[in-house]
């Protein structure tokens, strides 16, 4: 009989990205970066002009980013104790929206901070990589966890029976985006591990009782 299987994003619900890449734009780029609202393009703009960077600048730094500093990341808080605690119950894997060329370096990262997981990564909308994943797997129940809420509208919009949560543990960001609950493409939206354990588990045990 097959195992459960949750399928978790990284950046922002296991490990902090903004709030790091933050100080390293800061520290060595020239750049700051402030959110006011939910468009992440115009949150970086040059400490001396106060010009918001072209997109194509804003990819080259997340680019240069996640190639040299991704050392700088710390786990959210409870994020991966929850997840090995909730890999005793079921298969957990990891998908992140990084080119093919990280994911040595992501599963090398999280293992490095004790959990050990198989990445898988993915550019774009994620619906397509998650039917790709269950496909593979073809668990008794699937729950995907991501803090942006256009990937549980990807995934609604491909997989009919999947259970969804949204959590973003970066208060910087959690303010800003938009909620994948409040607009029916997530179960529940929930941005502390405190409270998003027990409701995971609830889900766990509901599809085995």
């Amino acid at each position: 009989m097959t195992r459960p299987l949750i399928i978790s994003d990284c950046d922002e619900v296991l490990l902090y990205m903004v709030s790091p890449f933050r100080d390293w734009l800061a520290e060595t780029q020239g750049v700051e970066f402030r959110m006011s609202g939910n468009d992440f393009s115009q949150a970086l703009r040059w400490q001396d002009s106060g010009e918001v960077l072209e997109q194509d600048e804003i990819w080259r730094k997340l680019g240069q980013f996640f190639d040299t500093e991704m050392h700088r990341q710390a786990p959210i808080p409870g994020a991966i104790e929850g997840i090995n605690t909730l890999a005793e119950e079921a298969d957990v894997v990891i998908l992140t929206n990084l080119v093919d060329k990280r994911q040595a370096m992501r599963t090398e990262q999280l293992a490095g901070h004790g959990l050990n997981a198989r990445v898988f990564t993915n550019q774009g909308p994620k619906g397509p990589a998650l039917q790709n994943i269950l496909q593979e797997y073809r668990p008794s129940k699937a729950i995907f966890i991501d803090d942006l809420a256009q990937h549980h509208r990807s995934a609604r919009e491909t997989i009919s029976d999947i259970t969804t949560l949204h959590l973003c543990g970066e208060p910087m960001l959690a303010p800003h985006i938009d909620c994948a609950h409040s607009s029916g493409h997530a179960d529940a939206r929930i941005d502390s591990w405190d409270e998003a354990l027990p409701w995971l588990r609830a889900q766990l045990e509901r599809e085995n009782a």
